[in-house]
């Protein structure tokens, strides 16, 4: 179905950045997967693009939108043109709107011009070896000094944490007799003394998107670099947490059309008894079943997209957006590996990378039963 979801201004930036994955990205993917990153480099020239500060306000060098709709428009080519960004989603998606959000004046002089240029590379850690989506259950702490704090404790599975300048840290600042109290974002950058880097961690999928352990020994954190209010960080997390998982919905539903076009293209080509794969009406049916299940994904995102544009994204529509575009690629891209036959187990074709990726979609960002709960609270059950 058309979609009008976009207007001249998002076709045009979709247009650029089209041409520049083309060219500069996807011939280098397996590259960048065998060393486990995308370089610096790459950033930058997404950078130059404008693809890094489209919502940072033109003072500090960002493109001053307010939409978030070039955020989408971003995700959706880096799948159609089967590249990869590694960790730029998160910086963008997820760490700049803390910053927009609640840096003061002069965290946003000191941070955001480098952040829109790709010289200073963002990661959140918020996931520990011992606390995943129950984040009241953290146990990395923080205790205050004359100056500022004293942080200590590890994080797990922190997408950018291997390249990140600025690392936001979820930290327990106090002890409450609520759970979700307590919490605070401080701002960690590379070189200070405690806090260091573990290996980068091995993955099915995303393997040119760097996933580290962080670990901080006595790091001295000044009062400067805490992000908003002290003890807020609950709030914070849960106040953005509609827009990641639509984040997450808009990749896995363009991942999943990237997956049903290089099937269709793979059916047309291969010859099966003599006659190409795509004539055979298990063929035809398989794919028109699939067709349907990303239109109606596709309508379920666009329709998500609007009320996010609007303010009136809720977080329960957001988890359901995710819970059925992630289940959705799941089931979209299986199909599509069938169809693959053999070649469709060998990293060598697109539809193999589509596979070990999207299992991740059910998982980060809250994993799918945690959307199924939030679902039903909001259905009053």
């Amino acid at each position: 179905m058309k979609r009008t979801i976009y207007q001249e201004e998002h076709v045009a930036f979709a247009e650029a950045v089209a041409a520049y994955l083309k060219a500069d990205v996807a011939p280098h993917v397996r590259d960048w997967e065998e060393v486990g990153l995308v370089p610096r480099e790459t950033y930058r020239a997404l950078a130059r693009l404008g693809a890094l500060g489209i919502q940072v306000p033109a003072e500090y060098g960002g493109g001053g939108e307010t939409s978030f709709l070039y955020n989408c428009v971003l995700t959706e080519q880096v799948a159609y043109a089967r590249a990869t960004v590694g960790s730029l989603r998160v910086h963008t998606d997820v760490v700049m709107p803390y910053v927009l959000a609640y840096a003061s004046d002069e965290q946003r002089r000191r941070w955001l011009p480098g952040m829109v240029t790709g010289d200073l590379m963002s990661a959140i850690a918020m996931t520990e070896p011992g606390a995943g989506s129950d984040l009241a259950g953290l146990a990395t702490n923080a205790t205050r000094t004359a100056d500022g704090w004293l942080l200590n404790g590890a994080k797990t599975f922190i997408t950018g944490g291997s390249q990140a300048d600025l690392v936001i840290v979820v930290a327990r600042t106090a002890r409450t007799e609520n759970r979700r109290g307590g919490l605070s974002l401080l701002v960690v950058e590379d070189g200070m003394p405690g806090f260091t880097r573990g290996r980068r961690l091995s993955k099915l999928g995303l393997l040119a998107q760097d996933t580290a352990e962080l670990f901080f020994d006595d790091v001295r954190v000044p009062a400067a670099n805490l992000l908003g209010e002290e003890g807020q960080a609950f709030g914070y997390l849960s106040g953005n947490l509609a827009q990641e998982r639509l984040s997450i919905a808009v990749n896995a539903q363009a991942q999943a059309v990237a997956a049903l076009d290089v099937t269709v293209d793979y059916v047309r080509q291969r010859n099966v008894f003599g006659q190409p794969l795509a004539s055979f009406q298990n063929t035809k049916f398989v794919l028109a079943g699939l067709r349907a299940q990303v239109g109606a994904g596709q309508a379920m995102v666009d329709q998500a997209m609007q009320r996010h544009e609007a303010g009136e994204l809720s977080p329960a529509d957001a988890a359901a957006v995710k819970l059925f575009c992630s289940e959705m690629q799941g089931q979209v891209v299986d199909a599509c590996l069938q169809l693959h036959g053999g070649y469709g187990y060998i990293r060598e074709f697109d539809i193999c990378r589509f596979y070990a990726d999207a299992r991740v979609s059910r998982i980060y960002g809250g994993t799918s039963e945690v959307m199924k709960s939030i679902i039903a609270k909001s259905m009053g059950l």
